[in-house]
């Protein structure tokens, strides 16, 4: 398979995520686990960034800290110009609705919604409504118009991860995080759903956070952080799948 590539024009380097200096631990005392040792990073407008590493290296902590789905023991995680560290639990909830989105292996739908309605469940929560235009854009770039009446059980998992993309992208979020976006899927569904994110980067200047394990799913990314025991140890800019697989083969041997 040829590795995708993203056509990128000249523009300001504008930072909507940084991460600086976190550590998080759990437990106490002997029984202390260190899921994040001093790890600090920038992601810009418009870049597709993937976390990779061994089990336990960290990358789902990094990604929960950096998303505000989990607090840090220590450090900071700056979304725009607001702290996420320094906001109440309220202050969190409503940053999380208004700025970001995700999208988890696990699709995270209401079974008694249509995918619709699930797909706008966000605006409707936060009482408002998006754009015809976009909401439009979004559900024919997924293949979706067809499937709007249906219910998630009416649904093939491919469809379903779709609508969760659908959901987390019609805000129009600063961030989109992603972790294990593809590890439900089949192959040839699971490139479709990368192939809209790498669009939705290059044509939106959306910017996309992805956790995965696969090689073939981080190749579509901008670069690759690599993650081990709580620590970035490695970067890779313009990956492709052999790049990758020949990094994880070092770090894993």
């Amino acid at each position: 398979m040829d590795t995708p590539t993203s056509q990128h024009n000249e523009r300001p380097v504008e930072h909507v995520a940084v991460a600086i200096d976190l550590t998080k631990s759990y437990g106490r005392g002997d029984g202390t686990v260190h899921a994040l040792r001093g790890v600090s990073a920038t992601f810009s407008r418009g870049q597709f960034t993937a976390i990779m590493g061994p089990s336990g290296s960290g990358k789902s902590t990094f990604l929960h800290c950096l998303a505000g789905l989990d607090t840090v023991t220590s450090g900071s995680v700056v979304i725009g110009d607001v702290d996420l560290t320094k906001l109440s639990r309220t202050e969190l909830t409503k940053l999380r609705r208004d700025r970001l989105g995700f999208v988890f292996q696990s699709f995270n739908l209401l079974p008694m919604l249509t995918a619709e309605e699930n797909i706008r469940l966000t605006d409707r929560l936060g009482g408002r409504r998006a754009e015809a235009g976009w909401f439009d854009t979004i559900v024919n770039a997924l293949g979706l118009r067809a499937r709007l009446r249906h219910r998630p059980a009416e649904l093939s998992g491919g469809q379903q991860q779709r609508v969760a993309v659908a959901r987390a992208l019609l805000t129009r979020p600063e961030v989109l995080f992603a972790d294990e976006p593809t590890g439900n899927l089949d192959s040839s569904t699971g490139t479709e759903v990368l192939g809209f994110l790498r669009t939705a980067v290059d044509t939106h200047r959306q910017t996309v956070i992805m956790v995965t394990h696969d090689p073939v799913a981080a190749a579509y990314a901008d670069r690759v952080l690599f993650l081990a025991d709580g620590r970035i140890v490695d970067e890779l800019a313009a990956p492709t799948n052999d790049l990758v697989h020949a990094r994880m083969r070092q770090m894993e041997g």
